[in-house]
């Protein structure tokens, strides 16, 4: 039997904001533990909560990104469960009228464009820590992180593969970060996934039983864990067995996930309207306001990079991964126009290659803008080939003063295009390579590439490869 893959992903983003999403406490990471942890973040009677406004705002602003509805009023509910680092015994969150309901974001695989929905995107407040390791068979709890503001992001289980539900993390991933709502650090726990998994026969309309793998902080995990689960589940119905509804958690080590425990539907929760809290209103004059402030959208530069560029699908994707890579390019073009192809291949290609070699966000790139762009107008005016761009390229990351006009000069690194001086060198390879010129005379391609190799390396890089063809084929058919 041919079995289809659903999968839906709740991501949990932890807001940017200064203080908490109902408490005054510091959101700062790494503070020494329950050192940031309010009367209300511990839940000392008679304390209440205050609804942090930025918190709504940054909410209200990822619903505009994906063309989703803003709800108002919005009203936040209790859900009721107990675990140690969760002190008040429920969790504020939201149940009916979230603040954020529908949209859409698009993602790409394998050069297959599509279309994911939302269900939702709801507030709620994060719980606190429990750590295990040097405690002696004992539990810490750190109340730091309790109170932090969460946006959780609901999809539909409109996903059929490992690949897609990684592709629409990052593309979610990406979009926090150049709407300013989430720095997306998954290490310190900013964008955390759950991964809801099941499988059905191709062709069957019925939603099998799902699984949710919990809190995978990497997309490599993301998508290792949900391969797994995938091939359990096969397993476990082809062998004559049922699946449970179940939570389980991804053990990376053995790479497999494990039953943690039966998984809980929202009846189980006992959800109510939180009586401390009244129903939000959010009035259209603000959501207009906030809706003015964002900046223009991965999906409208991608539409524009494309239209009005002339850039490739897949390179206005790549383009516009990060807000401050697709700044770098734009700076890039403007000290370079009409080159809007060489400028996005060599972004591409060197710049983001050094960058993941050393470790480096692109802000941190040793090379502006303007210098790339001088770098690459020594290409299109015939100065320096493509190859020996590279030399000055490796030059410049390392000096970041030094400009691509002094390395060139330094090195003399020059393209040489008079005819005399390159001719001189195809008569000299020619004359030392007489089996080669005799293989191309009789017929075989690959001769004429090995003599051009041979006069570029005789030139140290120098010689104009265009010339080199052109004159190489008059000598060759002497």
């Amino acid at each position: 039997m041919q079995w289809e893959t659903v999968i839906g992903l709740e991501i949990h983003v932890q807001l940017s904001t200064l203080s908490k999403i109902f408490s005054g406490a510091s959101t700062a990471y790494g503070a020494l533990p329950n050192s940031q942890a309010s009367a209300g973040d511990i839940a000392l009677p008679g304390t209440l909560p205050v609804l942090n406004k930025k918190a709504v705002e940054y909410a209200i602003r990822f619903g505009l990104a994906i063309d989703a509805h803003i709800n108002s009023p919005t009203i936040f509910a209790r859900k009721n469960y107990f675990y140690p680092d969760l002190p008040s015994g429920y969790q504020i969150s939201q149940l009916e009228y979230p603040i954020v309901e529908g949209g859409q974001v698009n993602i790409q695989v394998a050069d297959q464009e599509k279309t994911i929905h939302l269900t939702r995107a709801h507030l709620e407040e994060d719980a606190g820590k429990s750590t295990h390791e040097g405690f002696h068979d004992k539990t810490g709890i750190d109340l730091n992180r309790a109170g932090t503001a969460l946006l959780e992001i609901v999809s539909e289980p409109e996903m059929r593969s490992s690949a897609e539900a990684v592709a629409y993390a990052k593309t979610l991933h990406s979009l926090v970060r150049w709407i300013g709502i989430c720095d997306g650090n998954m290490q310190e726990g900013s964008f955390r996934c759950d991964a809801n998994v099941s499988v059905r026969p191709i062709g069957s309309e019925v939603l099998g039983t799902r699984c949710e793998i919990k809190n995978l902080n990497s997309f490599r995990f993301l998508e290792r864990a949900i391969d797994y689960e995938i091939a359990r589940q096969i397993d476990v119905i082809e062998s004559g067995g049922k699946i449970i509804q179940q939570t389980r958690l991804y053990d990376a080590d053995h790479d497999e996930t494990r039953a943690m425990r039966s998984k809980e539907d929202a009846h189980d929760y006992r959800y109510f309207p939180d009586p401390d809290l009244l129903p939000v209103i959010i009035p259209q004059k603000w959501i207009a306001q906030v809706s003015a402030a964002l900046p223009e959208l991965p999906k409208h530069k991608q539409q524009r990079y494309i239209q009005e560029l002339g850039l490739s699908s897949y390179d206005a994707n790549v383009l516009t991964t990060t807000h401050d890579l697709a700044e770098y390019f734009e700076q890039t073009i403007v000290h370079l126009p009409e080159q809007n192809k060489l400028c996005a291949n060599w972004i591409m290609g060197e710049i983001s290659g050094r960058l993941n070699k050393e470790g480096l966000e692109i802000n941190q790139c040793p090379i502006n803008p303007e210098r790339l762009a001088q770098l690459l107008l020594r290409i299109t005016d015939g100065t320096i080939s493509g190859k020996i761009a590279k030399e000055v390229f490796d030059s410049m990351w390392q000096n970041d003063e030094a400009s691509a006009d002094m390395i060139i000069d330094a090195k003399n690194l020059r393209q040489v295009s008079d005819d005399g001086a390159i001719e001189k060198w195809i008569e000299e390879v020619l004359a030392a390579n007489q089996q080669q010129v005799a293989d191309y005379r009789s017929g075989k391609e690959k001769a004429f590439n090995f003599l051009i190799g041979q006069v570029m390396k005789l030139s140290r890089g120098k010689a104009n490869p265009a010339q080199v063809s052109t004159l190489l084929k008059k000598h060759l058919a002497e």
